[in-house]
């Protein structure tokens, strides 16, 4: 039987863009996809895009939740929550425990109630510097409780998706929270209510096949990895060429996965805009 090789490698390189910006110098960042220098405090000012390129840096989610809520208006629910290791999967504790000291998080995900363009929302925002946003037991858990939070208070609830996938070392524990969340979102729409997601760079795995990807609106920041399996497996794996930009945010709005791509500067008004068309009204 003739074997064919597709050139597959041991390890999947991560892309470089999906990496944190680095200082070149002390203040200076560099931008991975014009090259260009910028200062870091005026990158903070232009909500971490490149100011040449429009290239969106990585925004984790303590600077996310400041940049779409109002200042003050956070109530986090279930901070308390964190993980433990249901299958003594060897080194995970450490994991966690260098995660949660790195990131100041007890998880990947943030959620709680907050006013964003002058209406009251349930949000769930993620962060890739916690095991690359990976969804656990506790990820889906806080997202089944935001939801049940916001129906309870007839909220609409705004998701920032950005996931590397099921954290394997929950083993069924991790997957079971794609059927989880999905149910608990199809209560949500049984209701009435708005469901707004936003995937960022990247999304990829069982977040977008499960409550990344059953918004009412869903939206995606210029150029972010979008999909279930990434580009270098899936090339590896069928040894074909795949699309220019595949998977990216535009190629899935081309292709009917994505509602929108929206610039991150543009976000919060066309958010407050969904809102207003949605809920009605001229909050402020």
């Amino acid at each position: 039987m003739l074997k064919r090789s597709f050139g597959k490698t041991k390890y999947i390189p991560v892309p470089h863009d999906t990496q944190p910006f680095r200082p070149s110098r002390p203040g200076q960042a560099v931008c991975p996809q014009c090259s260009s220098s910028t200062s870091e405090e005026e990158l903070q000012q232009n909500a971490k895009v490149c100011p040449v390129c429009r290239h969106h840096f990585p925004m984790y989610a303590p600077e996310r939740l400041d940049w779409i809520a109002q200042p003050g208006t956070f109530q986090e629910w279930d901070a308390d929550l964190d993980s433990y290791n249901p299958l003594e999967f060897p080194g995970y504790d450490e994991k966690l425990s260098e995660a949660q000291e790195k990131t100041g998080l007890k998880e990947a995900i943030i959620t709680g109630q907050a006013r964003v363009q002058g209406y009251e929302v349930a949000l769930g925002i993620m962060d890739s510097r916690f095991l690359m946003g990976s969804m656990g037991s506790v990820v889906g858990e806080k997202v089944c409780l935001a939801i049940e939070r916001a129906m309870e208070l007839r909220l609409p609830f705004i998701t920032f998706a950005v996931a590397g996938g099921a954290r394997m070392q929950e083993g069924m524990l991790s997957l079971m929270q794609m059927a989880k969340t999905s149910a608990a979102l199809q209560r949500f729409h049984e209701q009435g209510l708005l469901y707004i997601s936003v995937m960022t760079h990247p999304t990829v795995g069982g977040v977008p096949a499960s409550f990344a990807g059953l918004g009412d609106i869903i939206i995606g920041e210029p150029g972010a990895l979008i999909g279930f399996t990434g580009p270098r497996v899936i090339q590896q794996t069928l040894g074909q060429r795949l699309p220019e930009r595949f998977q990216r945010a535009e190629f899935q709005l081309e292709h009917g996965m994505l509602d929108l791509v929206v610039d991150r500067a543009e976000m919060p008004v066309v958010i407050g805009q969904l809102l207003r068309l949605h809920l009605g009204g001229n909050h402020g």
